[in-house]
């Protein structure tokens, strides 16, 4: 990739993805391994990875752990992704991602990642600061490790904006309840994150709908509502989008939300109205559906994607 990356992921809680398909999966039983497969994984690592598939360059930031980082370092070398990591004593957490395709389940046993120091996130914070001149685009993924504090986004998108930057915030929990009030510039959460933050079921179209507008009524530029088999909302100040494409293969879900992510991120670099970036996005997604670990179909299956991908403005 020879173009200079315009956008920073961010993932402070990174993970090595080790999927295990075995049909008929039962707990408490002797399970056979039908195959393996590991991943450099984590929110912001992810929509580096799928950018890449897309043609967009970016730079990755966050927080790794030295002792397994080859394989984080060998797929940021293979996908050209600019590597700004900080590095920390011990080890990357390791999530085991249980796929059982008879039964249609996915069962995830997930490590705890190691303790950030303070001095670890001054580290970072100087890491940032010497990316913001440089980039335009800053996407925030993934949970908070332990002692990093709950407002450690807000704060960071306060700063962010005071120069000038636009963010994507894509968390969950109480990450995204501290954050809201710094208005990220794009909102992506699913639909249960939202219920989560809204303190109730939204359990109609509707309901989705005055939500996202409400959440740009207070002051977010765009908001973009996944909701798995039934589509995702797109919204602005100006109109209002229900994308929807079904899903004919599906090996796993992880990561889906992350390739919409980069979806996003990558009409903007582009420059693409609402509706294209729509299209784009949701077909990113379900591309990603057919695929383990954070790559994408070939762009010809994408582009296929993006045609089959019906819009719907809701007034």
């Amino acid at each position: 990739m020879k173009n200079q990356p315009n956008v920073v992921t961010l993932t402070l809680n990174p993970a090595i993805d080790q999927s295990l398909i075995i049909p008929g999966f039962q707990a408490g039983e002797v399970n056979r391994v039908e195959s393996e497969q590991s991943d450099p994984g984590g929110k912001g690592v992810n929509v580096s990875c799928f950018l890449a598939d897309l043609g967009v360059a970016s730079t990755a930031c966050g927080l790794l752990g030295i002792e397994n980082s080859s394989m984080f370092e060998g797929m940021f070398l293979q996908k050209s992704i600019s590597d700004a990591f900080v590095r920390l004593p011990g080890k990357t957490r390791v999530n085991i991602k249980i796929i059982d395709d008879k039964q249609h389940r996915i069962t995830d046993v997930n490590f705890p990642g190691p303790v950030v120091r303070a001095s670890d996130l001054q580290l970072l914070n100087s890491k940032l600061e010497s990316l913001i001149a440089h980039h335009a685009w800053f996407v925030l993924s993934g949970s908070l490790p332990d002692g990093v504090p709950v407002d450690f986004y807000h704060n960071l998108i306060l700063q962010l904006k005071h120069a000038g930057k636009k963010v994507l915030l894509d968390t969950s929990g109480p990450a995204l309840a501290a954050s809201l009030a710094a208005k990220p510039h794009v909102l992506k959460p699913n639909i249960v994150e939202l219920e989560e933050l809204l303190g109730k079921p939204l359990t109609s179209e509707k309901a989705v709908v005055s939500a996202a507008r409400e959440l740009i009524a207070g002051g977010i530029e765009k908001v973009v509502v996944s909701m798995g088999e039934q589509g995702a909302i797109f919204a602005d100040s100006k109109q209002c989008l229900l994308a929807h494409l079904p899903a004919t293969v599906v090996k796993s879900t992880v990561g889906a939300g992350d390739a919409m992510v980069a979806g996003l991120i990558a009409s903007t670099q582009r420059n693409m109205l609402m509706a294209d970036c729509a299209r784009l996005a949701t077909a990113s997604a379900v591309g990603t559906l057919a695929e383990l670990g954070p790559r994408l179909p070939a762009a010809a299956i994408i582009k296929s994607h993006v045609r089959q991908v019906t819009l719907r403005e809701i007034p």
